[in-house]
């Protein structure tokens, strides 16, 4: 998966967080909507875990040592991608929070976010 679809897919992930948290918050008193919010999280995570990491063949006689080094080498690039986007969207929303800014919701951050990501902004090498 590219970095962008990368970046765009944890966006949505921490959009899709937000709406079901939003979803818990206005049905507080409504444990059916508290347990299926629970277990639309994992759900959401273990999709976007599916969809970003690499399938990894490891022959049956491999040594643990060869192992440990087709991990390595297949889920580096992506963990290191999937870190980043979070840690993207982290700062974004820390920098208009510390700001003090009131003005702007955090789903409004997120779109931002998402067009910049969408005009190329945070492309390899630009």
């Amino acid at each position: 998966m590219e970095r962008a679809e990368v970046l765009k897919r944890v966006i949505g992930i921490l959009t899709e967080a937000q709406e079901i948290r939003r979803a818990v918050e206005n049905e507080t008193e409504d444990e059916e909507a508290f347990e299926s919010a629970s277990e639309i999280e994992p759900q959401v995570v273990t999709q976007m875990l599916n969809e970003m990491l690499p399938h990894i063949s490891v022959p049956a006689d491999a040594a643990p040592q060869d192992v440990a080094h087709l991990l390595a080498v297949a889920l580096g690039p992506a963990l290191h991608t999937m870190v980043s986007g979070f840690t993207l969207a982290f700062t974004s929303l820390a920098v208009v929070h510390d700001e003090g800014r009131t003005d702007v919701s955090s789903a409004e951050v997120l779109q931002t976010l998402a067009l910049q990501v969408e005009a190329g902004r945070f492309d390899e090498g630009a």
